[in-house]
């Protein structure tokens, strides 16, 4: 449709001059550029809505079978392999023929193969104009901060640091020496004394225990794994020194320092060499991957928190700082069949369209996939079939059309996972006294409002007044 609204005009006379120019101007408004179509001219149209699947294996034929599989009804297809990154020809391969079958595409990689993405950026193609989005980068890593082992290192003298799975934390001290600091206050320290053995260099390690309540046990371990306690143990340190140097002491300490290790020395090695949207998944404190420096945060749904809630947190942190958002269909079980029902995988692709998402995806990978195109099965091409005929190409089915008119607002730089009420906060630590007021408050909420409400945090940076007819804080009652 043309971009002028239409106006009725009543003229008494006109002069043979003024129907020329009125001539001219009606050719002119109905010609458009060679090879473009009337919609493409409209200045009003909106940005693209990207549904797709991933590719997680490591064949060409199969990442086009796949193409050639979806292609009707998808436009986006991303290269999600593991294998693959390391080979930027096959890469290549596939893109062309994502592109070709009128796809957009991005390309994964871990966040530890800067080389990788090197390789194959430096191939790029003019050819993929416009169709390439961006680069997934890195996996679930707040997920990891909560979950996992993540490595940081010291601003000033740049030791490891690393926050353990089990919520430990080890931290190179010097000399030598090393701390772990576990969740019950007991501290332990390693001393390393290397020492020549004819030709060898061996170790002696010396491992010393700082109970909270003052005690102070030691052993040796020799090189041959003998074990032996040192009656008199000599402590390096004080129990109180070595609490002082303990790193992620605060909520506001471990925000900072997550924060910048993806920003500094993650996002900023992609962003120094090309301007690139970058895009992660994630199941937990999506604000927080975009502080972080993320452009796209894509939830992952499906076996975790309920739909709604993880709309909430992730439109809600894309509102207020600015961002995009979407969506990524994972697994509802860990064995086959690994995804939910098409059904319901087609109505958390309508909710997340409804609520504003801009990207669709279907996670596509299990270790033991036999299928020919992985874990979707056939009910799940007809779900993404049905979705783009009946949402996405629907004129009567507006995406964002419900509209988060409420926000609950949390604590700053609060890192709680919020998938039960006994989540930890950051992996570091279990549930505290806010806890039980932010999810009674926030299931209230979300049970009376639904898709139509954000979750955010406070944060100077950004301002919520304004944006929401209806503003909870987390200590009030919903």
């Amino acid at each position: 449709m043309n971009c002028l609204s239409k106006k009725k005009i009543a003229i008494m006379v006109i002069p043979p001059f003024l129907l020329l120019i009125f001539g001219l101007i009606i050719l002119n408004s109905n010609t458009h550029p060679p090879g473009s179509k009337p919609s493409d001219v409209s200045c009003s149209d909106p940005e693209p809505f990207y549904v797709g699947v991933t590719y997680c294996g490591n064949s060409v034929s199969e990442a086009k079978q796949l193409i050639a599989k979806v292609k009707d009804y998808t436009n986006l297809f991303v290269i999600q392999s593991g294998t693959l990154q390391s080979q930027p020809e096959k890469i290549n391969e596939i893109c062309d023929y994502a592109v070709d079958s009128g796809l957009y595409f991005m390309v994964y990689f871990g966040s530890q193969h800067w080389n990788y993405r090197n390789n194959w950026l430096l191939t790029f193609k003019d050819t993929w104009a416009g169709k390439f989005l961006g680069v997934y980068f890195g996996d679930e890593p707040a997920g990891k901060m909560i979950d996992g082992t993540v490595t940081f290192q010291e601003d000033e003298t740049g030791n490891e640091i690393k926050k353990m799975e089990d919520g430990s934390i080890y931290k190179y001290l010097e000399n030598n020496t090393a701390a772990t600091y576990y969740s019950n206050n007991t501290i332990i320290t390693i001393f390393r004394e290397s020492f020549q053995q004819g030709n060898l260099t061996l170790t002696n390690n010396y491992y010393t225990t700082y109970y909270s309540n003052g005690t102070i046990t030691a052993i040796l371990e020799t090189p041959d794994n003998e074990i032996t306690p040192i009656v008199n143990p000599y402590a390096a340190y004080t129990y109180e020194e070595l609490l002082n140097l303990r790193p992620f002491q605060t909520y506001d300490e471990t925000a900072e320092m997550f924060v910048k290790r993806h920003k500094s020395s993650l996002l900023n090695g992609i962003r120094d060499e090309w301007t690139l949207t970058t895009f992660t998944a994630d199941y937990t404190l999506y604000w927080f991957d975009y502080l972080s420096g993320y452009d796209v945060v894509m939830a992952q749904v499906g076996w975790n928190n309920t739909l709604a809630q993880d709309i909430a947190l992730v439109r809600g942190a894309a509102n207020i700082q600015n961002k995009s958002w979407g969506i990524i269909i994972t697994w509802k079980y860990n064995h086959p069949p690994y995804l939910d029902t098409g059904e319901t995988i087609f109505e958390q692709m309508r909710s997340s369209y409804i609520a504003g998402a801009k990207y669709n995806l279907i996670f596509n990978y299990a270790d033991d996939m036999t299928e020919p195109y992985g874990t979707l099965q056939e009910e799940h091409f007809e779900a993404l079939e049905r979705f783009w005929n009946e949402v996405v190409q629907n004129p009567n089915v507006l995406q964002g059309s419900i509209k988060a008119e409420t926000v609950l607002v949390l604590p700053e730089n609060y890192g709680w996972g919020m998938r039960d009420p006994n989540d930890k906060i950051w992996g570091l630590w279990g549930p505290d006294e806010k806890s039980p007021q932010i999810w009674s408050t926030s299931q209230s909420l979300l049970e009376h409002y639904g898709l139509g409400l954000d979750i955010i945090y406070e944060d100077s940076q950004f301002s919520v007044e304004g944006k929401y007819s209806k503003i909870f804080y987390w200590n009030q009652n919903g």
